[in-house]
């Protein structure tokens, strides 16, 4: 089973973002990104690429658990509803919604008091190593 340090081994923007893993299985891929002013906008809320750069992770995550052993992520497509600021920590979570060779990924992220700030769609290949 990967844990958060495997994680950030391979995608060491995971760590860099402020990312914390909660929750992290094939079926849900759940984590946290702490409000903080470096990563806001006007208005005080988390900005947009920082939300998407969670969502990302979240979905990477997930599709490389869904997906062959060894095989990388690798983000095809990308849709991204925001519904409301986040003004608050959020948590994100990720859930497939189709597993093959292009796995769809849906990632819901919510703020602190629980509402549903964006939604995210991600389509994401899973690419086996070339052989040497």
């Amino acid at each position: 089973m990967a844990t958060a340090e495997d994680v950030y081994a391979l995608a060491p923007y995971a760590k860099t973002l402020g990312v914390e893993f909660q929750e992290i299985a094939p079926a849900c891929v759940r984590a946290g990104l702490a409000h903080d002013l470096s990563l806001s906008t006007v208005g005080g809320g988390l900005h947009g690429g920082a939300l998407m750069g969670l969502a990302d992770v979240c979905a990477a995550v997930c599709a490389a658990l869904n997906g062959p052993v060894g095989a990388a992520p690798a983000t095809v497509e990308s849709s991204t509803h925001f519904l409301r600021p986040a003004r608050t920590s959020v948590v994100a979570t990720a859930r497939p919604l189709r597993v093959g060779r292009n796995t769809v990924i849906e990632v819901d992220i919510h703020d602190a008091e629980g509402e549903l700030c964006a939604r995210v769609t991600q389509v994401v290949a899973t690419v086996r190593p070339k052989a040497s």
